[in-house]
């Protein structure tokens, strides 16, 4: 267990609902990946390199709402400059699944 944060540290944390809007694969990264494009739709266009592979193929992705940390500084993996950490869970098999709502949420709407 992580140690126990107050409710201001978890109110530093900028976590939004966003649309992948492109998906491509992602050959020059250490653990297979994918390198999304995000639409925050006002907050606009943002980049991610997610090991999601496993249990998710490209199509499946496309038009797909995520849910996305937005305010980490951007991180350089490989060639590609990945700016948001797409949030998910591993399984029992080591794959991550996505989380998401499980409704539709306008694009950019913060999660509380």
């Amino acid at each position: 267990m992580k140690p126990i944060i107050s409710f201001e540290d978890f109110e530093k944390v900028d976590i939004r609902i966003g649309t992948i809007i492109e998906v491509n694969d992602f050959p020059k990264a250490k653990k297979p990946a994918y390198q999304l494009t995000i639409d925050f739709g006002e907050l606009g266009i943002k980049k991610s390199s997610a090991q999601i592979t496993q249990l998710y193929a490209k199509e499946s992705l496309l038009n797909r709402q995520v849910t996305a940390i937005i305010n980490f500084k951007p991180r350089q993996i490989a060639n590609f400059i990945s700016e948001v950490l797409v949030l998910g869970v591993y399984n029992e098999s080591e794959n991550v699944v996505l989380l998401k709502a499980s409704e539709f949420i306008k694009n950019g709407e913060f999660v509380k």
